[in-house]
């Protein structure tokens, strides 16, 4: 029950599946986190959003059709094939602004953006550059990360890499944080004010 999506999906979300199934992209995001991205971009009317780690597009569909008029999402990838797929099918959509840039090249270009919810979805923001990334979430932003649970495709060495990086967001003290052994193993947190 508490698995099941029951909501209707984003009307790019299939397409954009389907030309993920045909292209070689192995780290799609799952379904459930997706429906989660899309519920948390809800409570942001008018929010600034940011990406980084586009893939194809799957999860973007799903942050957009949470997010109302107002609200705009960068989203930033750094391999153009597979951020052509988002393109195709996201296009139409003018509050996101789709990009084609190295992570770290992105975050230190444009470290002084305060964003009101953030999904690392990539290294960057998230096993690279995590104090600067925090450092761009306005007070009671979100943060969010995926994929902290053991997955097929992590490399030898992952595991630690990951757990190292939950140490290291239970150290903060600038973040309240809530860790999900749900979906791939999701964390949720939001910035305090100082």
């Amino acid at each position: 029950m508490i698995e099941e999506i029951k909501q209707a999906y984003p009307i790019a979300y299939i397409a954009i599946n389907e030309a993920t199934a045909d292209s070689e992209f192995s780290m799609a995001s799952d379904l459930l986190t997706c429906s989660l991205l899309k519920t948390l971009a809800g409570s942001k009317p008018g929010g600034r959003f940011l990406e980084l780690g586009t893939g194809t597009g799957l999860s973007a569909s799903w942050i957009l059709d949470g997010m109302d008029d107002a609200a705009t999402l960068i989203s930033i990838d750094n391999d153009d094939n597979f951020l052509s797929i988002a393109r195709r099918f996201l296009v139409n959509d003018k509050r996101l602004k789709l990009e084609y840039a190295d992570g770290g090249d992105w975050i230190q270009r444009n470290s002084k953006q305060k964003f009101d919810y953030i999904f690392a979805d990539t290294w960057h923001g998230k096993y690279l550059m995590l104090d600067e990334v925090i450092e761009m979430l306005n007070p009671g932003a979100f943060y969010i990360i995926d994929d902290m649970l053991p997955q097929a495709n992590w490399p030898e060495g992952h595991a630690e890499k990951a757990t190292r990086l939950i140490e290291e967001l239970d150290k903060r003290t600038d973040l309240v944080i809530t860790k999900q052994c749900w979906a791939t193993g999701i964390v949720i947190a939001t910035k305090k004010k100082v």
